[in-house]
């Protein structure tokens, strides 16, 4: 007799499911091989059977003015979440250009990805390796003659849970089949790892210079650069759960987008302003918009792959930097509330500029109200968040670490509620599309249309809705780089026509999309046969009346949705929680540090000015 979850299981069979048995088998044989040769050198370090490990954590502490255990895993890190960055954001435009992969390793992006990854769990564990003494009175003891320090556990732990996304993202394939979606649970563990890694590597950084005492040399402009970039890279890092809609395949409502880039700014700007002073925020911002656009050049016109813009963060920080120089950064509690207040209005406001010029959708005037009713409370909690953030990171003591824990707790709550609301979405009844396509020239040999589209109902959409598109995507790479987003014209109510042809043959997806306010749907256009997942093809028509589904069923075609109700959410929801740990690690490790190494709070006149050093 064969059960939901036995129905469910049988999708591995199709290129929809897991990954073929031999990769699986491959994959872990070379990450115990990694893992069991990281172990021995650790272990042959600690017990004094090799030096060159010593040597060279020494080399990197001399040019960086920080411990070995410190300095080591900083330098490390740095080509580590380049590669993994560049790994991903080759890999995301792999999947808008041409598709699914054949399997794991046939995707090359994949290697940077893993490599990047397995890099930053060994920078972590270098970290919690090299130390014979205690490094720092924060640490934590391992044996009686063995102290690890924090930061390095939450870099390791960071490398690990999202190292561990990837077997569990394909027994997700496995039961789900392949969610081409970022968003897909097991994919932000991935991306999540990586973008908490860099709070490890600040909160790492923090230990080695209090450890180093009160004789430690000052650190020169080169150092305090060095630092901001650290402050870019965690921007990065906030930033890669913006990706879709970088490349304008978003699949989730638009109005989520602001309350992304207004959380991330805050958190990371507010800190590196406290933490490194004048011209900290503003140059974190640059520098992650430099390292962006170089691996977006790379990936798009380098690789012949689908472009991708990114979010500019120049407003917000021009928000920061005029704020700090008001009296107010002499509290950096109420200093990072007002910021984030100002980041979700004026600095998104300023965003709002660049968006408008170089996405592919702009943000509607009818949605900025729901968008700065999410915007404003998450970016007040990130905020605030980012000041506790750069409080511990200058060395005081935080005013009231019990009022900490409970600001941490409900910035998570209100995040997931945002996100809650910012996920609703609606699918018309009873409405349809009636849409005439008239032949254009022919590109690659494959046939192309321009699209005149009837709405059925004319209160589908309203006079400024987030979208109406015909989107075209993987039809492959070497054309026109997979990617075809035409926004339509409206010539009357409820109907629109093309600005440009669309293909109708081929390995492209074609389809209708239209979001306005919580209506989110779509209608199929052309979509191809897929032998792999059993579909059949739903040809282009020249005059064809279609039904709006669910836009997922067709921009996630591969996703089987044959399983008993509840077993998602409960996948979810271990997900969920495994994220929610990692937060809760990363809050446990700053609060030891803080309790541990922090000076008590200063009056304001006393306070230390912090920037760039001659």
């Amino acid at each position: 007799m064969t059960t939901p979850v036995d129905a469910v299981l049988a999708v591995e069979g199709s290129e929809g499911g897991g990954a073929a048995l031999d990769q699986v088998f491959g994959m872990s044989v070379a990450a115990a091989v990694v893992s069991v040769a990281l172990l021995w050198i650790g272990w042959r370090h600690r017990t004094r059977q090799i030096t060159w490990l010593t040597s060279l954590g020494e080399w990197a502490g001399r040019r960086l003015n920080r411990p070995p255990w410190a300095a080591l895993p900083v330098f490390l890190f740095v080509s580590t979440i380049i590669c993994a960055l560049f790994g991903f954001l080759w890999d995301v435009s792999l999947h808008v250009g041409k598709g699914r992969d054949a399997g794991p390793l046939a995707n090359p992006a994949h290697y940077f990805i893993l490599v990047g990854l397995f890099l930053l769990f060994i920078a972590g564990m270098l970290s919690i390796f090299l130390p014979y003494d205690k490094p720092g009175r924060a640490a934590v003891r391992i044996t009686r003659t063995w102290h690890a320090p924090i930061g390095g556990i939450l870099l390791a732990g960071s490398g690990l849970y999202a190292l561990i996304g990837f077997p569990l993202d394909d027994i997700w394939h496995r039961i789900f089949g392949q969610d081409v979606t970022l968003w897909g649970p097991t994919h932000l563990m991935l991306i999540g790892g990586a973008g908490m890694s860099l709070i490890g590597v600040l909160l790492l950084e923090r230990e080695g210079r209090a450890a180093m005492g009160d004789d430690a040399p000052a650190d020169g402009r080169g150092m305090w650069l060095t630092r901001c970039l650290a402050f870019g890279g965690l921007l990065i890092g906030l930033s890669v759960f913006q990706i879709e809609y970088d490349f304008g395949i978003e699949q989730f409502r638009l109005v989520l987008q602001p309350m992304m880039i207004a959380g991330a700014a805050a958190f990371a700007l507010i800190a590196a302003r406290i933490t490194l002073g004048r011209g900290a925020a503003l140059i974190a911002a640059v520098f992650a918009a430099v390292i962006r656009g170089v691996v977006a050049l790379v990936v798009g016109p380098g690789l012949g792959a689908p472009i991708n813009v990114f979010a500019l963060y120049l407003g917000p920080a021009v928000v920061i930097e005029l704020l700090a120089l008001t009296p107010l950064i002499r509290k950096p509690v109420w200093f990072g509330v007002v910021g984030g207040l100002g980041i979700a209005t004026a600095g998104l406001y300023l965003e709002s500029l660049w968006i408008d010029a170089v996405y592919h959708y702009a943000w509607p005037v009818g949605m900025w109200p729901e968008a700065l009713a999410m915007a404003i409370p998450v970016a007040v909690g990130m905020g605030l968040c980012g000041a506790l953030l750069g409080i511990i990171l200058i060395g005081e003591r935080l005013p009231r670490p019990r009022w900490a824990t409970v600001a941490v707790a409900v910035t998570v709550l209100v995040i997931g509620g945002a996100v809650a609301n910012g996920l609703r979405t609606t699918v018309p009844e009873n409405a349809s599309a009636t849409i005439t396509l008239s032949p254009a020239p022919s590109v690659d040999g494959e046939t192309r249309g321009t699209a005149v589209v009837a709405i059925t109902r004319k209160d589908l959409v309203s006079d400024d809705p987030e979208w109406v598109t015909m989107l075209a995507w993987q039809g492959g790479l070497d054309k026109s780089r997979g990617l075809i987003i035409d926004p339509l014209e409206k010539i009357g109510p409820g109907l629109y026509r093309s600005t440009r042809s669309v293909p109708t043959s081929g390995s492209w997806k074609t389809l209708l999309r239209v979001q306005d306010g919580t209506t989110m749907t779509a209608v199929p256009v052309y979509l191809p046969a897929d032998p792999g997942i059993g579909a059949e093809e739903v040809p282009a028509e020249p005059r064809m009346t279609r039904d709006f589904v669910r836009e997922i069923t067709i921009l996630q075609r591969e996703r089987t949705f044959d399983y008993p109700s509840w077993l998602y959410g409960a996948a979810s929801l271990v997900v969920g929680v495994c994220s929610l740990l990692l937060i809760t690690a990363m809050a446990w490790g700053a609060a030891r540090i803080n309790r541990n190494d922090a000076t008590p709070v200063r009056s304001t006149s006393e306070r230390p000015k912090v920037g760039p050093r001659p």
